[in-house]
Order: C-alpha cells, then structure tokens, then sequence
C-alpha cells in the first residue's frame, strides 16, 4: 500500500507540472501566432510540454491500472 500512496503522489506531481506545462505552450504559441524571427526556443518549450503532458498521461494510466487490481 506504501507504493500506491507513492504512485499517487508522483501522479499528483505530474498533474502539477502538465498544468504548468499547458500555461508555457500557451505563452510559447503565443508568441509563434506573432511571428518572431527565431522561434527555436518556443518550439522546444513545446516539445518538452509535449512529453511532461505524455509521461503523465501514461503515470495516471499505469496508477489507475494499479488502483483497479487492487479493488
């Protein structure tokens, strides 16, 4: 039980950062719709959001396939 409360946790964590991760690809398409010169920056803010917002897709997955066999 200790390691699901820790699984929990961790997914907790991630739905922090994948909301932060939502509010920087908003802020970096943003600035994209403006048309700057040098957009490298803003789509690596994307790409990264991308697979923080990926990693906890797959977390709460994992954690509720957990939760379930042990219901």
């Amino acid at each position: 039980m200790p390691a699901l409360k820790t699984q929990v946790r961790l997914t907790m964590a991630l739905a922090v950062l994948s909301l932060i991760a939502g509010v920087f690809s908003h802020l970096a398409l943003t600035d994209i719709s403006h048309g700057g010169e040098d957009l490298t920056q803003e789509w690596m803010v994307l790409q990264f959001s991308a697979l923080v917002i990926l990693i906890f897709i797959v977390m709460v997955l994992l954690t509720l396939n957990r939760v379930i066999r042990q219901l």
